[in-house]
């Protein structure tokens, strides 16, 4: 029988014998089931299941070697993420599956089940649609990023959590993924298809404003510790249904600018926007997803702006901070963020290691290699227009912008 006093990367039949003896969850007499259900590069993640009654739980395990590579990571990490879901439950209570359990010796998070909510990057390429998404999603955010920064927290309490969410390991992972490496190649892992590679190096890598731009962004990432982030809000992190919305898996969370969660929602919608763009064949239904998902891309931006301010009315503590020419500096310094984090998002997820299925699921050779231009035109474009893109419009005009670019290139 398996000891739980004692970390090890657990197997599925280990879990279901550690749900059995150290959750206090299901009855002694529950005939218990598990499967791994994870699909991502760091963690194990497990579904365990009672199967008399269906009741069910979540079981998140951080071993101390990273599951892609194999290299040693450290496993706070996932007290990390416990703590960060949370806080978040706490300050967006219908938006993070619920924590049942955090075991430091195990490095093991149990949560709430969510699977009457679907993975929002696939239902997207399923052409679905999720009216309520913008609105859910700008709430959570509004919520969770305004509401941890010194505005309004007491400035010791602030500095505290600063220190408690320090997250060295993910955060350098960032630092060198989304910041570094899509503009100067030094370790040789960007994938770059071979009919791009003479783009990339004209568009990207020769661009030198481009590589301080976005060298400007990583030293904002760095150092400006603004509020508690998620740190990792693509679409894959985001659990949907017609009616509710579920934000999981902040292992990356740290304190930073809160322009980067904000920033990932909307780049990450653009890719969605681009698949169906090169892939749809029938025009009246591929402009009317078009149209949705514009929409959506607008409505996070605009609403984000419309809450955040609300928010900030009824909450900011800082006597000078409560200037409404403050709060118009503030925003603005978080919506340039925002439209700079969108353009780094897209730029490296199609030049650098970590891609998302999005682009590589496009089967046609024809269809990825113009879909890959179009979003590094995209990319490009918002990180070095940032300081004059606002609204939720103005990222539609920057795509109408890219798609010119790329007709000017081909």
């Amino acid at each position: 029988m398996a000891d739980f006093n004692k970390h090890f990367r657990m197997k599925v039949e280990d879990v279901v014998l550690y749900a059995r003896e150290k959750l206090d969850i299901f009855s002694e007499d529950a005939d218990l089931k598990a499967k791994e259900i994870g699909d991502g590069n760091i963690n194990y993640v497990f579904k365990v299941w009672d199967e008399k009654t269906g009741q069910s739980v979540v079981i998140k395990q951080a071993d101390t070697l990273l599951r892609s590579s194999g290299r040693p990571l450290d496993t706070d990490r996932n007290r990390i993420e416990a703590e960060a879901l949370m806080l978040q439950s706490k300050l967006a209570p219908s938006f993070v599956p619920k924590v049942y359990k955090y075991d430091p010796i195990m490095c093991a998070l149990t949560m709430e089940d969510i699977s009457d909510h679907y993975n929002l990057r696939y239902e997207l390429l399923k052409r679905k649609k999720f009216p309520k998404f913008a609105d859910h999603i700008t709430s959570f955010m509004v919520n969770t990023l305004l509401l941890t920064t010194d505005l309004v927290l007491d400035p010791a309490e602030k500095k505290r959590k600063v220190k408690n969410f320090i997250n060295v390991e993910l955060c350098d992972i960032s630092e060198k993924l989304v910041f570094t490496e899509p503009y100067n190649d030094y370790l040789g892992r960007n994938i770059i298809l071979r009919e791009n590679i003479n783009f990339v190096q004209k568009i990207v890598y020769e661009d030198k404003r481009l590589a301080l731009e976005a060298s400007k962004l990583k030293n904002n990432f760095i150092n400006n510790a603004q509020s508690l982030i998620h740190g990792d809000l693509h679409s894959g992190s985001i659990f949907v249904n017609e009616e509710s919305t579920k934000i999981i898996d902040p292992e990356f969370a740290f304190y930073g600018p809160m322009g980067y969660d904000v920033g990932n929602v909307v780049g990450n919608l653009f890719f969605s926007w681009v698949n169906a763009y090169v892939t749809m064949d029938e025009e009246e239904k591929r402009e009317d997803f078009l149209s949705y998902l514009e929409g959506t891309i607008e409505d996070v931006v605009d609403l984000f702006t419309h809450k955040f301010k609300k928010m900030y009315k009824e909450s900011v503590t800082d006597v000078l901070a409560k200037s409404p020419a403050y709060m118009d500096w503030y925003l603005n310094t978080v919506l340039t963020d925002t439209c700079g984090v969108s353009g780094l998002e897209i730029m490296r997820r199609t030049v650098g290691d970590s891609k998302v299925v999005d682009i590589t699921g496009i089967e046609d050779l024809q269809q990825r290699i113009k879909a890959e231009r179009i979003l590094i035109l995209l990319a490009k474009y918002l990180i070095l227009n940032r300081n004059h893109i606002r609204q939720g419009k103005d990222y539609i005009d920057a795509l109408q912008v890219a798609l010119q670019e790329y007709n000017y290139h081909k």
